[in-house]
């Protein structure tokens, strides 16, 4: 089993001037949804999912060595450039959690500076970027004082695998395109413990898909995606979901080979739906999708229906439907998102994404 615990990765304070690292790192989009977990934030079945562009956690990583003796993570937390002790709280509980893989944290003051590209907790895996962003930052830091990461494919898997503690969808945004976590029979090198990039048998049309997200709703979730995974134990329709996903998944890498949009989008919606629906029938049950959610997923299919355009819905643990569809029909949705979709949005506002390349360091 890998292991990144690594007690050696210690800092003689007195040899280091400190200094910082900024990543922009995506949110990414199941399309094969994980829910459910076990262990230390392990999935109970694959997913697998596209990398966004436009949607995005901008992290700034400011250290330096600690002036006074003050034993523990030291941290300042900036969300918005506001500090917010609710978020600070999370981040150095997480930090806490990793300083057996990254003991150096104990020795430096920390400032940590974030912020998205879109609204906070309402179902665009705002912690997958900010996450992944983060654990980006902290290899880079790595790095830095020990040049331990030098080639890239183990900096990567590395950072995949800091993302996972933090939030399992994290993991996935670590690599452009697309991306596969979770083992799965069908996937070499597929691995619980951190996610792997999935490009070589994705069919051109997939290159540059669009995924525009309309905001049905920006108030917070009535409940956590950490909650509702936890809430999977009890639900009755667990284990039939979990043979369900892997079975769909199967399905679903000859389409993404083959280019079969039809097949693509009938397994994308029933995903999104069977989330939902996992949702529902959890206990205590919860709706996150809101009514302007279901008008907008009848308007959507009354607009395939009536002009055979391979547009089709996802959704996330949350209220805002993802649009899915290739570039050569851009032209004919976005006025058909302007004029129907758009008033259904609050404030009228969407976000145009698009399947992107991946983090950046800045």
């Amino acid at each position: 089993m890998l292991d990144y615990k690594n007690p050696k990765l210690t800092i003689d304070p007195t040899n280091i001037e400190g200094g910082s690292f900024s990543w922009k790192s995506p949110s990414n989009l199941a399309i094969i949804k994980y829910w459910g977990k076990y262990g230390v934030q392990l999935p109970r079945n694959p997913s697998i999912s596209f990398t966004l562009e436009s949607a995005f956690t901008h992290t700034l990583l400011e250290y330096k060595p600690k002036t006074n003796s003050e034993e523990g993570i030291v941290l300042d937390f900036y969300f918005h450039e506001e500090q917010n002790e609710v978020f600070k709280n999370k981040i150095q509980k997480f930090l806490e959690s990793l300083t057996d893989i990254f003991p150096f944290l104990n020795q430096l003051e920390l400032t940590i500076k974030s912020k998205n590209s879109f609204p906070h907790s309402a179902g665009i895996a705002s912690s997958a970027s900010s996450m992944s962003a983060l654990s980006l930052c902290l290899c880079s830091l790595e790095d830095e004082l020990f040049e331990s990461l030098s080639e890239d494919s183990e900096f990567d898997k590395k950072a995949s695998y800091i993302a996972r503690l933090g939030s399992g969808s994290a993991c996935r945004s670590i690599y452009p395109g697309m991306a596969v976590w979770g083992e799965s029979k069908d996937i070499q090198g597929s691995s619980d413990l951190f996610a792997i990039p999935y490009q070589e048998n994705i069919h051109e049309v997939f290159q540059g898909f669009h995924d525009d997200i309309l905001i049905a709703s920006f108030a917070e979730k009535s409940v956590s995606s950490r909650a509702g995974h936890a809430l999977m134990e009890g639900n009755a329709f667990a284990k039939p979901r979990y043979e369900q996903a892997n079975e769909r998944m199967s399905r679903l890498l000859p389409a993404l080979k083959a280019g079969d949009l039809e097949t693509f989008g009938q397994i994308t919606e029933n995903e999104a739906l069977t989330l939902h629906a996992l949702m529902m029938a959890s206990n205590p049950s919860y709706i996150l999708m809101r009514p302007n959610t279901l008008k907008m997923i009848e308007l959507l299919r009354d607009y395939r229906q009536e002009t055979k355009n391979p547009i089709y819905f996802s959704l996330d643990a949350g209220p805002n439907l993802h649009l899915l569809y290739p570039e050569d029909i851009v032209h004919e949705v976005r006025p058909f998102i302007d004029s129907e979709l758009a008033p259904l949005c609050e404030n009228n506002i969407y976000i145009p994404d698009w399947v992107g390349n991946g983090p950046e360091q800045l």
